[in-house]
């Protein structure tokens, strides 16, 4: 089965939905135009339920199957973009400065919108549908939102899916990962509050960059020798701010990053590492340390049954040479992780003509990509939950 003809017909008009999602980005928690449009289209469509404001931005579609059938499978889409420039050039390009869709969530959004509008024409399922346009993927806690508004004790669903465009994945390739498939990540700020002093006179100081130099050479030793070698793990200091004067020697200096692992054995290790290196450095040099170490994703975990089933409804539409298993881990971090903590299911990555990496000033996604995704989606209903 290829593209689902009903989807091919529509799929200049989820083009155009994904363009106006890209010229017109908005960040974490600030969807409104976003998600005012995305609840416009699933009530035009005909979507039985629409509920706005979940997790503060979030939408919910609810669409109930021609069968009769208690269960209930869940679609999440997210909806962000991130906080950065683009360098397209394209007619489209975004015209919010400081927001740009480079990690494709506007493609996330008009697949499952696409998904959404089918099932809710054809209903050729039984039970309910789910449909979940989250917010603040990237880093701000939407998943988290979400389920802390009762998203699963409003919407109770059995199982969930997710997906995610790969421009380094040749086109219309559907990959996924049963078991822990994507990283969990930690995002840190350590503050060396230190003493000031003339440039001149140093030793009248504490001074926080040499002791936050030292403390990033020693941060680095925690994977390489505290962690075991057959366990993966990062740990990365990206950003050191310090000072604002030639000659003077600041009293404050701060260090942050992320740090990434598969399990949470791994994650309290280097936690606990971490936390001891700052003291013992505190003491060394006779200065205040703050480590404020936050668990921002959890580990994503995809169900072993569920990512086969999520396969196969794929190998309908891609053919089942492009539905592949891979074994490969992913650093990267996903808040798909906490639903899934909550109601088993699967996430996956499908690729598409683009040849720039996500989060790139220059990405491009190819719309060639939309009716599949969406085809997908809708037919991992169809596919759990038969007439």
């Amino acid at each position: 089965m290829p593209v689902l003809p009903q989807i091919a017909g529509y799929a200049d008009e989820l083009t155009a939905i994904r363009r106006d999602f890209h010229e017109h980005p908005e960040i974490g928690f600030q969807e409104v135009r976003t998600s005012g449009i995305v609840a416009e289209l699933l009530r035009k469509w005909g979507v039985d339920e629409v509920h706005t404001g979940i997790g503060k931005t979030g939408v919910v579609g609810v669409v109930k199957g021609n069968g009769e059938g208690g269960r209930t499978v869940g679609l999440r889409a997210d909806m962000d973009a991130l906080p950065m420039d683009e360098l397209t050039n394209l007619p489209y390009a975004s015209k919010n400065p400081g927001a740009f869709h480079g990690c494709g969530h506007d493609s996330h959004t008009a697949m499952l919108l696409g998904a959404a509008r089918y099932l809710a024409s054809t209903r050729n399922f039984s039970g309910t549908a789910v449909l979940i346009f989250q917010p603040a993927e990237e880093g701000l806690g939407g998943a988290r939102a979400m389920i802390a508004d009762g998203l699963f004790e409003r919407f109770p669903c059995d199982e969930i899916y997710g997906m995610h465009n790969n421009p380094l994945a040749p086109p219309e390739e559907f990959g996924i990962k049963p078991g822990p498939a994507m990283a969990g990540a930690t995002f840190f700020d350590i503050t060396v509050n230190g003493v000031g002093s003339h440039g001149a006179m140093p030793h009248h100081s504490r001074d926080p960059i040499v002791i936050a130099s030292a403390l990033v050479q020693n941060l680095q030793t925690i994977v390489s020798r505290n962690v075991e070698a057959t366990e993966p793990a990062v740990f990365s200091v990206t950003q050191i701010h310090s000072g604002s004067a030639y000659n003077v020697v600041p009293d404050k200096a701060v260090i942050s990053g992320t740090i990434r692992y598969f399990s949470d054995h791994v994650r309290d290790v280097i936690h606990q590492r971490a936390e001891k290196i700052c003291a013992g450095f505190a003491e060394a040099y006779q200065v205040e340390i703050v480590a404020d170490l936050r668990p921002t994703f959890d580990v994503l975990m995809n169900d072993a049954d569920l990512a086969e089933a999520y396969r196969e409804a794929a190998g309908e539409i891609v053919g089942a040479a492009k539905a592949t298993v891979t074994k490969d881990l992913m650093t990267g971090s996903e808040d798909f992780a906490d639903m899934l903590k909550v109601v088993p299911g699967a996430y996956c990555t499908l690729g598409h003509k683009g040849d720039v990496p996500v989060h790139n000033p220059g990405f491009l996604l190819d719309d060639d990509m939309l009716p599949v995704g969406a085809s997908i989606m809708a037919r991992i209903v169809e596919k759990r939950m038969p007439l």
